[in-house]
């Protein structure tokens, strides 16, 4: 498992928790809160949510770390 898979379900995680107002509050919703918001931060100013509830920022950032990932590793690849 790469890092990007990690952080991938990081955000996965914290996106869940998101739909839970308890477990968003506790330690766990915090530290991902604080290692994933950082991330997601650009995506959601750029991406409005719909009607105004539904947000699909996190999806675009998915696809784009795992874009950036792929790419990396390609040029990587070219380099070994």
């Amino acid at each position: 498992m790469d890092l990007a898979s990690i952080y991938q379900y990081m955000i996965i995680a914290y996106v869940l928790l998101s739909w839970l107002p308890g477990l968003r509050d506790s330690f766990i919703g915090e530290l991902l809160g604080k290692l994933v918001e950082p991330y997601l931060a650009p995506f959601r100013r750029f991406i409005p949510a719909i009607g105004g509830v539904i947000d699909i920022s996190p999806i675009v950032a998915l696809f784009a770390l795992r874009f950036v990932a792929r790419g990396l590793v390609a040029i990587v690849e070219m380099f070994v």
